[in-house]
This record gives C-alpha cells, sequence and structure tokens, in this order.
C-alpha cells in the first residue's frame, strides 16, 4: 500500500522540476499557438502554458543535441535539475509490467489511477478512464513505457494537466497532517491521571513457563486446503474468555505471535488466523504480478474463517479454550473483528463514499477499502452475534464511513479501539475516535499512542527480510517499546471485562512510550476541543 520512501521523494522531485520548468516557461513566444495534436496544456494559477509533447519527447532523448524551442527554455534550469528532469522521463512509468497489470485489475488500484489521471485530462468527468485504458493498452506490448510515451498515445487531440488541482491536493493533505497534529496536542492537554507502567514480560516469564503455540490444519467448507491456526493454551490453565486474534491486510500470523505469546502468558487462550488470499503470501504474489492486490473482497473468506475457529472449539475439533470469546484484529483483521460480531454496513455506503472519495484519499486508505464494501457481498451473521461474545478489540481498525451516527449500537460488547498518533494510514481522529464516539457501553476505552503508527502493532525478526521497508516516520517510535505497552494494556482492558471493573481513564507511560486511555466522556471531551 505504500511506495518506497526513495520512490516518493523521486516523483516529488519530478513534479517540482516539471512546477518550475512550467513557471518560467511563461514567455511571449513559448505561448504561442502550437500545433493542436500531440500537446500538453498545464494549468497553473490561471495561466495555460502549452507544451510541445515531441518537442519534450526529443529533448529527454538527447538534451544535448536537441535544439527545438522547448529545449532552449530546459536549459535554464540548473545542471542538477536538468539530469533529475532527463532521469525521471527517460524512467519506465511502471517497470514491473506484471504488477502494474494486477494493480489496474484492483478495485482500488482503478479508483487511485482514474483520478491521477483526471488530472491529466483537464478533470473532466470520465476523462481519468481514456488515460487508464491507454495504460492498460500499452502495457500489453513488450518495450517499456516512458511518462511521455503514454501521454503521446493517448486518442485525444489535447491533453491538459490541471496542476492546480495537484496543487491543492497537496494543500488537503497539509491541511489533514495539520488537523491530526492540532489533536495530538489536544489530547496531550487531556486532564487524566498519571500512571507508570511497570510490569514486563522478561518479568513475568521469570515466574512461570513460556507458552508454546500448537499449529492445527483444519479443514473448512469455504477453502480447498485445510486452514492453519496457532492455538496458544493459556498459562497457567483458566477457565474464562479467549481471543481469536486476525492479522491486517498482508499481515501473518508470526507477525502478531508476541501478542498472542503475550496474552496466553496472562490467562488468555489464543487462536491466530492465517488468512490465506490476504495475507504476506498474497502480496508477494502481487508483487511477483501473479494477482491483482487483495482488499476488501477478501472479507468474506475471513468471516468464514472466524466461523469455523468458534464452530471448531465448540464441536470439540480444537481443545476448549473458555466460555466466552474475544475477537481481536489489526487494522482488516479489526474490521474483520466487528463484522464477525454481526455488524454490517449501515445502509447509504454508496452516498458517503461518493462524498468520501470526491478526492484521492492521501491521508485515509482505509477509505478504498471500506468504499469496495459497495460491491463485496457479505454473508448475513449466521444466527447473530457470536453467543458469549465477551468483547471486540480493534487495532488500527477503521469503519466510520460503514458506521456513521449511531451505526455501532447493535454491538453488544465492550470495544477496545487503539490507533497511534502517526497513523497515515487509519488516521485516529477519523478513524478511531469517531468510530469509538458511536459506542455507548460504559466498558469501552480508546487507547491513543502518542507516537504510534499503524505498523506499530507488526513485529518482524531481526533475521527476516521485511516486505516493505518503512521509514521512522511511518514505523513511528521503537515498535517493541509500543508493543510491550499495548500488550499491558489490552490485558488490562481484557481483565475489566472478565471482573466488570471498567478500566479507568489514565495516561499510561513505560519505557518513553505515553498512551492515553479515554472513556466515553473523556473522548468527548477531547473531540470538543479538536473543533469542527
Amino acid at each position: 500500500m505504500l511506495l518506497p520512501a526513495a520512490l516518493s521523494q523521486h516523483v516529488r522531485r519530478g513534479l517540482a522540476l516539471l512546477t518550475s520548468l512550467l513557471v518560467g516557461s511563461v514567455a511571449p513566444r513559448l505561448v504561442e499557438p502550437v500545433s493542436a495534436a500531440d500537446r500538453l496544456d498545464v494549468q497553473l494559477d490561471g495561466l495555460s502554458l502549452p507544451l510541445d509533447l515531441h518537442q519534450l519527447d526529443a529533448w529527454s532523448r538527447d538534451p544535448k543535441g536537441s535544439r527545438n524551442e522547448l529545449a532552449i527554455w530546459l536549459e535554464l534550469l540548473d545542471q542538477g535539475s536538468r539530469d533529475d528532469l532527463v532521469t525521471l522521463l527517460r524512467s519506465p512509468l511502471l517497470p514491473d509490467r506484471g504488477f502494474a497489470l494486477q494493480l489496474l485489475q484492483s478495485w482500488a488500484g482503478r479508483q487511485v489511477l482514474e483520478a491521477v489521471g483526471e488530472l491529466f485530462a483537464g478533470g473532466k468527468p470520465g476523462s481519468g478512464v481514456l488515460l487508464l485504458t491507454t495504460l492498460r493498452e500499452r502495457l500489453q506490448r513488450p518495450e517499456p513505457i516512458r511518462f511521455v510515451d503514454l501521454l503521446l498515445a493517448v486518442p485525444t487531440p489535447r491533453l491538459t494537466l490541471d496542476l492546480d488541482g495537484l496543487l491543492q491536493l497537496a494543500g488537503l493533505w497539509r491541511h489533514q497532517l495539520e488537523e491530526q497534529t492540532l489533536a495530538l496536542e489536544r489530547l496531550r492537554d487531556l486532564p487524566l491521571r498519571n500512571r507508570e507502567d511497570s510490569e514486563t514480560s522478561a518479568r513475568l516469564a521469570a515466574i512461570q513457563p513460556d507458552p508454546r503455540p500448537r499449529t492445527i490444519a483444519l479443514t473448512v467448507a469455504h477453502r480447498s486446503a485445510p486452514l492453519e491456526i496457532e492455538v496458544w493454551p493459556a498459562v497457567p490453565p483458566r477457565q474464562g474468555s479467549w481471543v481469536v486474534l486476525m492479522p491486517g491486510l498482508g499481515g501473518s500470523s508470526a507477525q502478531l505471535g508476541w501478542l498472542a505469546r503475550g496474552l496466553a502468558a496472562r490467562g488468555w487462550p489464543v487462536v491466530l488466523i492465517e488468512h490465506p488470499g490476504s495475507n504476506e503470501t498474497a502480496v508477494r504474489q502481487m508483487l511477483d504480478g501473479q494477482r491483482p492486490p487483495p482488499g476488501a473482497e477478501t472479507l468474506p473468506d475471513r468471516l468464514a474463517d472466524v466461523e469455523a475457529v468458534l464452530a471448531a472449539e465448540r464441536q470439540g475439533r480444537i481443545p476448549p479454550l473458555g466460555h466466552s470469546v474475544v475477537l481481536m484484529g489489526h487494522s482488516l483483521g479489526g474490521l474483520s473483528a466487528l463484522l464477525a460480531s454481526g455488524l454490517r454496513p449501515v445502509p447509504g455506503l454508496a452516498r458517503r463514499c461518493e462524498r468520501a472519495l470526491d478526492v484521492i484519499p492521501l491521508i485515509n486508505i482505509s477509505r478504498l477499502l471500506q468504499c469496495q464494501l459497495q460491491e463485496v457481498p457479505l454473508p448475513e451473521p449466521a444466527g447473530g452475534p457470536p453467543r458469549a461474545l465477551a468483547a471486540v478489540v480493534s487495532l488500527n481498525g477503521f469503519g466510520s464511513l460503514l458506521w456513521p451516527g449511531r451505526g455501532l449500537e447493535h454491538l453488544k460488547a465492550p470495544l477496545l479501539i487503539i490507533g497511534g498518533g502517526l497513523d497515515l494510514v487509519t488516521p485516529p481522529v477519523s478513524e478511531q475516535l469517531a468510530l469509538f464516539l458511536q459506542h455507548r457501553d460504559p466498558r469501552s476505552r480508546l487507547v491513543m499512542v502518542d507516537g504510534g503508527s499503524h505498523f506499530s502493532v507488526v513485529r518482524v525478526k531481526e533475521h527476516e527480510q521485511a516486505l516493505w521497508r518503512l521509514g521512522d516516520g511511518l514505523v513511528g517510535m521503537e515498535p517493541v517499546r509500543v508493543q510491550e505497552l499495548l500488550l499491558s494494556l489490552t490485558s488490562d482492558f481484557l481483565a475489566s471485562v472478565d471482573t466488570a471493573i471498567p478500566m479507568a481513564p489514565q495516561r499510561r507511560s513505560r519505557d518513553g512510550v505515553t498512551a492515553y486511555v479515554l472513556d466515553g466522556r473523556s473522548a468527548r471531551r477531547w473531540r470538543g476541543r479538536i473543533g469542527p
């Protein structure tokens, strides 16, 4: 879901160079009418700047030998900017052809590419489809596709690049980041009792055995191959609630093993599900061009996986684990937990998505997955929510478009929502806070981790190769320190559910990491301080 940092920087520099080129091109001679065919009109600050695409193509192939009119203006750029622009224009637009074709087959990929395409066609309704269709056709050919090649291939007399729209999009991104920063400042000012967390996994391991998982291949009707699950027995064994734990989109059970082990060591048995089709293997296949990117279309199978695990526990096909169940998941796994509890999207999703996707969701990618659910037939809950549902836990989850207003009033169990202040995938104010405020159970809690990100929950062993290499700005604070605090808070919440003593609102700190635990009253106070 994320571009490598180097590529993102390369694109930003290219756009900056293009902008400087266009601003410096406003001269009487250059704006004289040129051939209507093969022309790119760039709209910038009320001006329309025509560029001859053939001249741009010739200059990119031979900057020193090209003597056309456009080349004269390009020579005004400094040497470093010219070199960067040549590199950008010469580089293949989508070097991995198989991945590009699979991306075009995905619902989310089409939405984003069509929206980007409209910026290159004057923003006319449906104009992005034309560029998208041309790109799909050119990908069928063996030769590499450059940016200029694609523009020259679009079957229209003239293209228009809405640079004003691009700058407006960048301004929206900046505004959203500023709002998130302000919200965190208001959160830090809330009057909460301070508490220092002293519990450590090392101390716990010293006084009791380390839990060991048992891998079970569970035969299920909805899959051709058995479903692999990890069963983590509680140490020491006890009778109470047990946990169904689900990774996020593109995640694996190994990435959440730390959470399963920690909960089992504190007395809660855990079943950790590996969801084929939306796990790390599926993402690797996507990158190899073997399949489209997984998305919301995988949710029916995920829900069937959960139902199969619950049925297997009831029927004794896996060891008995407890009297009630906690549904817990990260990101798409958190959404799966809410849906598995029996909730379904509130009617009117298409209308809400039309407004939400009016611009490309740069800072809330989860909106694409939520809106894709318009086209995904979700199964009706089998007999309503699971019997003896103890609680639902959503780590970096989402659902603001699915359950607006009082959309969570049908959830008859306490809810724990955990978010991170640096989460740019499911931003905390629009996704976690907005969703939490819809649920009125006095036992429910909202946890915000200052310095936590969408990926703080994911643990990759040092000797393993990470699928995505993310910069510190996306990973947030040291994930292991955040995870230790999250484990302590999650187990405290589960204990409060078991004992029927609500968890106290507080500011919890541990090893330099701070989390804010909010009840309904303090969450509403935070919302009020943020403003409209």
